[in-house]
């Protein structure tokens, strides 16, 4: 199966990511006054973390936060170590809001879920007492210190063997120490023990949680030498969560697909506890890496950082809720990056904006692919350097006012009767349902009113990167997939064939009637 798109190509250089690995284990403490102390750390290293973030969203330098007469020295009485890394861990937060595209000021310290559920105010009694607990914990149960191979090791929270037991010396700041032993049966605690005598850096992060203190021992370590490069082309992947299954496409060089494939993930999903699922997931991880090796390419993922959680009361049904609450995409990521590291796999990680709307406009029904794998196609080839230009045949639709009319009709229609609906609705869910519905056809029609003599609204190439202009792709969805094919993510997409090789939609421009599957009439279709 071979595609022949025009495509330009852009070089770009790839810096090869850090490879970590690490160990987790309890801290137990024959001292209560040195849990004490441990404690009352933590919970100032925590606030300093927090003080540090306001402070750079304020505009101050890492240099003058670290400083010897600095404030998080002077407020917090922390060594100019453990400040910089609070600043560290601030900046590393301010960077993570901003990828993700989300207001930095918005940032809310021991978790959005908490602090919601604690503001509802429904709950009393021992349930509130739990959630309060967890609350104060996670706000100030942080504490975190790099390795550093000049102070052979970690110089605040140190490893030693003492009477063939492994401690972990945690220096308080004041010139005082407090200890504590490591309890673990971790893999990596050999290699851990290995770091510590070799003197060797390491990271170490505490955290508390249900009134105990845990320590995560991370290190870096040496990339195995690549054997797989995307100079032989990219194994792409894509999740999707209804089927639940990981799309693979196997792009060449030159931007073609040569082999695509499905692997179910339903086994995730049957898993009985969080480990029977953690190693389904390594397992299908190992199966991507072996494959990526077996025809010497690139793992081509998208840099996805989170994905949206739904919850009760948004009324998208508690099918849909679970099916995205169980979706493992960020998990196996991480472990296809970890083991493609280990086994010199090159590892690509490209924006993932409008991936699936140019996989099923352009490429699903071109080469009739399913929806995923054309968005994985997507993936590879922006892997490689392509960058998609719009079809002829689309082009020609967007110049055609008589489309564009009968499309912003469509959602003028679906507007009023969402309107209609929501004024008759009681139920306040299905009241935010239609809100949600509402906000979208307003924005469709934004796109499409846009289009229309904006400067930047022809520009026929996307790279993932925003536009001067309206972008073309969106306008392209909104535009066809619920007014002419009756659903905001349709499953069959051949009918956009005649559309993407002629521009022609004369089987449903006829007395600019609607689609059978689309139209005005179809203002009550649930998204999928």
């Amino acid at each position: 199966m071979k595609a022949k798109p025009k495509a330009t190509r852009k070089r770009t250089s790839q810096k090869r990511a850090k490879a970590f690995t690490g160990a987790h284990a309890l801290l137990v403490f024959p001292s209560g006054e040195d849990h004490k102390a441990t404690l009352d750390l933590m919970r100032r290293f925590s606030a300093a973390v927090r003080y540090a973030y306001n402070r750079l969203l304020e505009g101050w330098s890492r240099e003058a936060l670290k400083r010897e007469n600095g404030p998080l020295r002077i407020f917090f009485g922390l060594n100019t170590r453990y400040a910089d890394d609070a600043v560290m861990k601030a900046q590393a937060l301010l960077d993570s809001a901003q990828e993700r595209g989300e207001d930095p000021r918005k940032v809310v310290f021991g978790g959005r879920r908490l602090f919601e559920t604690l503001k509802r105010g429904h709950l009393s009694g021992k349930p509130l007492k739990e959630l309060k607990r967890e609350w104060k914990e996670k706000r100030q149960g942080l504490l975190y210190s790099r390795g550093d191979k000049t102070k052979g090791g970690n110089l605040n929270l140190r490893l030693f063997v003492k009477d063939g037991a492994l401690w972990l010396r945690i220096n308080l700041g004041d010139g005082g120490y407090a200890h504590a032993l490591i309890q673990t049966k971790h893999p990596n605690l050999s290699t851990l023990l290995q770091r510590a005598y070799a003197s060797l850096p390491y990271n170490v992060e505490l955290s508390l949680k249900d009134g105990k203190v845990y320590a995560t021992f991370t290190w870096e370590e040496e990339p195995a030498p690549l054997v797989a490069t995307k100079e032989n082309g990219v194994l792409a992947l894509d999740v999707n969560s209804d089927p639940y299954h990981l799309a693979l496409a196997l792009v060449s060089p030159d931007g073609n697909l040569r082999r695509h494939l499905t692997l179910s993930l339903e086994e995730v999903d049957r898993a009985p506890n969080k480990g029977a699922k953690e190693l389904v997931l390594w397992k299908i991880a190992h199966e991507v890496v072996s494959l990526a090796l077996e025809h010497g390419v690139a793992v081509a993922t998208e840099r996805l950082r989170y994905l949206r959680k739904s919850r009760r009361g948004d009324g998208s049904g508690r099918a849909f809720r679970r099916k995205q609450h169980r979706f493992a995409y960020a998990s196996l990521l991480r472990k296809v990056h970890s083991l493609a590291g280990k086994r010199g796999v090159q590892v690509v990680e490209v924006n993932p904006q409008d991936t699936s709307t140019i996989g099923m406009l352009k490429y699903a029904p071109q080469l009739s692919l399913s929806k995923d794998v054309a968005a994985a196609y997507v993936i590879g080839r922006r892997a490689l350097g392509f960058a998609e230009k719009l079809p002829r045949g689309y082009g020609r639709l967007l110049r055609d006012k008589t489309f564009l009319a009968q499309a912003q009709e469509f959602y003028q229609a679906r507007v009023r009767e969402l309107h209609a609906q929501k004024k008759a609705e009681h139920d306040r869910s299905r009241r935010n349902r239609l809100s949600r519905e509402l906000k979208r056809a307003h924005g469709a029609l934004s796109l499409l009113s846009s289009l229309q003599g904006s400067s930047g609204s022809q520009r026929e190439v996307t790279d993932g990167r925003n536009s001067p202009g309206v972008n073309p792709w969106r306008v392209l969805r909104v535009g066809t997939f619920l007014p002419l094919l009756g659903r905001e993510v349709p499953r069959d997409l051949s009918p956009l064939k005649p559309i993407l090789f002629g521009g022609s939609w004369e089987g449903w421009r006829g007395g600019l009637g609607p689609h059978p599957g689309g139209g005005p009439e179809c203002a009550n279709v649930r998204s999928t």
